[in-house]
């Protein structure tokens, strides 16, 4: 197809120059050509020039040459006009610019993956999504995961686009896409009955892969299920949402789902003023700073083991009336008294306010 939009440009540049024009492909294959005679030939043997070049021109035997932008250790297509001299070089690079405009303009009009990312990233209309699939033969009304990789060190890079291509190789149903300086988003096709569980299977599989070291190197935030192309941007800035999320409140998990994020999704899109003045409301004795890290952390093992008393000592290996004793302690410092539900619940949230509001640089 690049074939084509390239013939047409090179045909425009034989009414201005009487110096023949054509593209090679990286195989050294002419693929277009103002003299048509020309298209089909095998010039392999410039290859390793050309490419060796670095995306400059280059002369070899009376014709030039110069790499499309996009070079990257070997170069996809390459311009060549008839001449060593200085006017061969200047059509030549002229030729280049022609040539890769017009072949970023047919990418971006004919593209699936281009297609795709305007959608994520709301830079499409929602009355034009369908009439540009029916044009590109993208199936509208198919289930599909949006799933966002990100690294969990932002100082270690990107997360590989080639890896998670390998990963997922069907470039008709699934997409790989390179969002901002570090995040890829996939769009793979599932079955529209797919659970939440089956998409998180999916991310595990790409976080596991993109271990280093045996050491987590990404996180996966998953949305929700997309029955159509235009849900694709919400469950796009879901999964994000769940990184986000995830990072503040499971600290522990690489993997977040934002079916799953529960009331820390709320937590997370409440204003922090609003979050301060509930802190404050809670805690009118002393503020959550009194209370020490021992402290804090038999609250946290009390939730866990679900306000169970006896189980909760059993698991800090303490006496149960040492726990009753530091349960009380709380109760005098904060008025909350962990052994009521009501009271557990309000702690509970104010915790996960105060951890979000210290991920904001606030000290509340």
């Amino acid at each position: 197809m690049s074939g084509r939009i390239f013939q047409n440009v090179v045909l425009q540049f034989k009414e201005t120059t009487d110096r023949t024009i054509g593209v090679i492909d990286g195989e050294g294959t002419v693929i277009a050509c103002s003299e048509l005679t020309g298209i089909g030939k095998k010039w392999n043997k410039y290859v390793e020039t050309v490419n060796a070049a670095q995306g400059e021109c280059v002369a070899l035997e009376g014709w030039t040459f110069k790499a499309l932008p996009g070079w990257g250790g070997r170069f996809d297509y390459a311009a060549f006009a008839s001449g060593e001299d200085g006017v061969g070089r200047t059509v030549c690079a002229m030729a280049v610019v022609a040539l890769n405009a017009a072949k970023a303009y047919y990418e971006e009009k004919h593209d699936k993956g281009s297609f795709i990312k305007n959608i994520i990233s709301d830079n499409i209309l929602i009355s034009d999504i369908y009439m540009r699939a029916k044009e590109l033969h993208v199936a509208a009304e198919v289930a599909r995961g949006v799933f966002v990789i990100r690294p969990v060190d932002e100082k270690a890079g990107s997360v590989s686009l080639e890896m998670v291509q390998t990963m997922f190789p069907d470039r008709q149903n699934d997409f790989v896409i390179s969002v901002g300086e570090e995040d890829v988003a996939l769009i793979h096709q599932m079955s529209e009955n797919a659970t939440g569980r089956e998409m998180e299977k999916v991310a595990t599989r790409i976080a596991d892969a993109l271990k280093v070291d045996g050491e987590d190197r990404v996180f996966v935030g998953v949305g929700t299920l997309a029955l159509h192309l235009r849900d694709l941007a919400k469950s796009y800035k879901e999964a994000q949402i769940a990184i986000e999320v995830g990072k503040v409140f499971d600290t522990e998990r690489y993997v977040v789902n934002y079916e799953n994020l529960g009331i820390g999704r709320l937590i997370y899109q409440l204003p922090t003023t609003l979050c301060e003045m509930f802190l404050q409301e809670v805690f009118k004795k002393n503020p959550i700073d009194a209370l020490d890290q021992e402290t804090l952390f038999t609250i946290y093992k009390f939730f866990e083991n679900n306000l169970n008393v006896s189980e909760t000592a059993r698991k800090l290996f303490v006496h149960r009336n040492t726990l009753v004793y530091r349960l009380e302690k709380i109760k005098k410092l904060t008025g909350l008294d962990l052994r009521e539900f009501d009271d557990a619940i309000t702690f509970k949230v104010a915790l996960m306010v105060k951890k979000y509001l210290t991920s904001r640089g606030i000290d509340a």
